[in-house]
């Protein structure tokens, strides 16, 4: 199914659970609403605003859809901010009072003509506030200062008593709204969503919520360039999209990308909207299946930038669920909750200017979508864990980021990731491996132990994977998980080397300035022929260092024989230069082996200076 079908056909199941506003109506962020009496007087102001934390916090309330304002001045029906609705605006400081006479006229005139003809005492009565309001009223008017700027609805102050019912609810109101809108259509056309001859839109709606995009919106499908059209087809013409297709997915899309919404998840520079199809499985069958997406997806607060999660409970459970299927048990937890059939849709966008990429597009049912997500994690596995549990994909990106922030994120990796993610058979991007290779090169502050093991993890998924794909024939359980002191790769021997070397000398000078991986780990991983001398060199200083202390003349005999036993398979000449796949062997060798150190070092030291005891 294409992108704009299956976000309209979310729009249905919305539209019938009275989740999302009706066809020609759009959910905007209103801050007040003025209260009118039967002859047009301004009764008060009503704040529909509610503070959160020290924020407040406008209500998002269904209105006529406002035009899309490019350049101009274009009032909206029946509502507007107060640069329109009163003329006025509170200037970038917080304090100057801009008058906006100009706005403030078209729209009154815009509503002399729509209402001229009406009887409908609410909208009779917001005729004539609009024909005696002058810019000059508002300093006795009563109206509080926050309502510069914000956006304002009307409602007859008896309507508002007994329904809170704003005017644009009146049913002439609807009525007029409707005309409207039928006598702006054009000649109607084949719907290229629905298969519907219905008038085209000539502009998409304006999508909100994506990462780095415009605050007001930007466009998922739009035509402004010549090379975009065809056959002199204007705007919207070249791709025929019904209004009522073309709004259906625009209020679907801001929907699942609205603050706060369980449905996205951020990837980098790439917003993913991800959600099911309620058709042959029912509403309630769609909705569980986007809690338990949720579930595996977010089980991280999406405000924190930490690498691991928050809450080891939540994690304890996901991880449970992804293992019960990377076991062969896939409906072990989800037969109960979510049918594996259910239609599942992801989609990826990312910010162009006035306009959205799309990063990616993918079609998939539940039951694949969570062995993907699995073999994701499996492939992550390492000894000792990087993260409590399954990490958040964000995760896997912060560490490949200047400082660990994600402004510094690459561009383009986060939808590069998250298809690879999404597609098991499909390797990690090359470009994941470079950029956490190069953070830990870099040695940037951020280069910590436990930001370390993060980055190891990332190398031994794309390690994982990798070799997975290239011998399919092979099992592959255990691949780089833990120390495997039988592997003989000369990359991943040299890492465990390096990690020998830097135990040695933390064991002989303790805590220093600048240590070996400080000074040469960048080095020693890209080019070992031309580093790993030298260090062999000061390690015999570091280790007749330990010799000469009695409390560590056995450990001194343990860090030999582990350099004999990591050696011993070694051809003599050290290679010149690894390449990013070995690098990245270096990498998790050097993280097993150090991880793995500490526990035999201390049990076969102590037994060697036993035996050595006089």
């Amino acid at each position: 199914m294409t992108i704009l079908a299956a976000l309209n056909r979310h729009y249905d199941r919305l539209a019938d659970q009275g989740l999302a506003p009706l066809f020609g109506y759009t959910t905007e962020k209103i801050g007040f609403c003025l209260l009118l009496a039967d002859d047009g007087t301004l009764v008060r102001a009503v704040d529909l605003g509610a503070a959160e934390g020290r924020k407040r916090v406008e209500r998002p309330t269904p209105v006529p859809k406002p035009p899309k304002r490019t350049s101009g001045v274009s009032p909206a029906f029946v509502w507007d901010n107060s640069k329109y609705v009163l003329g006025l605006t509170r200037d970038k400081d917080g304090q100057t009072i801009l008058p906006f006479p100009a706005h403030q006229a078209a729209f009154r005139d815009r509503h002399e003509r729509a209402l001229a003809d009406s009887n409908d005492s609410g909208l009779v009565a917001l005729l004539i506030f609009l024909r005696n309001w002058s810019l000059d009223d508002f300093a006795g008017s009563g109206l509080p200062p926050d309502i510069l700027n914000a956006n304002i609805v009307f409602a007859l102050d008896s309507d508002y008593r007994d329904q809170h019912r704003f005017l644009h609810d009146r049913p002439a109101a609807r009525a007029l709204w409707a005309r409207e809108m039928a006598a702006e259509a054009g000649s109607p056309r084949m719907c290229l969503v629905t298969g519907e001859m219905a008038p085209p839109a000539r502009l998409h709606p304006a999508i909100k919520g994506v990462w780095g995009a415009q605050s007001s919106g930007a466009s998922l499908v739009s035509f402004n360039l010549d090379a975009f059209t065809s056959y002199g087809k204007d705007q919207g013409a070249n791709a025929p999209v019904s209004e009522a297709a073309a709004a259906g997915y625009g209020a679907a899309l801001n929907a699942l990308l609205e603050k706060g919404s369980r449905n996205r998840v951020q990837v980098g520079d790439t917003s993913v909207a991800f959600w099911a199809d309620a058709s042959g499985v029912g509403a309630d069958a769609a909705r569980r299946a986007e809690e338990a997406a949720a579930g595996l997806l977010l089980f991280e607060d999406e405000e924190d930038d930490d690498v691991g999660p928050t809450d080891e409970e939540e994690s304890v459970e996901v991880r449970d669920r992804l293992e019960d299927i990377s076991h062969g048990r896939p409906r072990a937890r989800l037969a109960a909750d979510v049918d594996p059939n259910t239609r599942f849709y992801l989609l990826g966008l990312a910010p162009n200017a006035a306009r959205l990429s799309v990063r990616f597009w993918h079609d998939t049912t539940f039951g694949p979508f969570v062995e993907a997500l699995s073999a994701h994690w499996h492939d992550l596995r390492i000894d000792p864990p990087a993260w409590k549990g399954p990490p958040k994909l964000q995760a896997l990106l912060y560490p490949t980021a200047v400082q660990g922030k994600a402004d510094n994120i690459p561009p383009l990796l986060g939808g590069e990731l998250m298809r690879a993610v999404l597609n098991p058979n499909q390797d990690y991007p090359r470009t994941l491996l470079s950029a956490v290779l190069q953070r830990i090169r870099a040695g940037d502050q951020n280069n910590m132990p436990r930001v370390f093991a993060a980055r190891a993890a990332i190398c031994k998924a794309w390690l994982a994977r990798h070799h997975r794909l290239a011998h399919p024939d092979r099992r592959q359980e255990d691949f780089l998980v833990s120390l495997d002191r039988a592997e003989k790769d000369p990359a991943y021997r040299l890492g465990r080397l390096f990690a020998v070397l830097e135990g040695i000398q933390f064991k002989a000078l303790g805590t220093v300035n600048a240590g070996i991986r400080d000074r040469y780990f960048g080095a020693a991983s890209a080019t070992p022929a031309a580093v790993f001398p030298l260090l062999l060199r000061g390690s015999n200083h570091h280790l007749s260092v330990l010799r000469k202390k009695p409390a560590t003349r056995g450990l001194a005999g343990w860090f030999e024989s582990q350099i004999g036993e990591i050696v011993n398979e070694l051809a003599p000449d050290l290679p010149r230069h690894l390449g990013l796949e070995s690098q990245g062997r270096f990498v998790v060798g050097y993280y097993h082996q150090r991880s793995d150190r500490a526990k035999p070092a201390t049990e076969e030291a102590t037994e060697l200076a036993a035996d050595q005891e006089p």
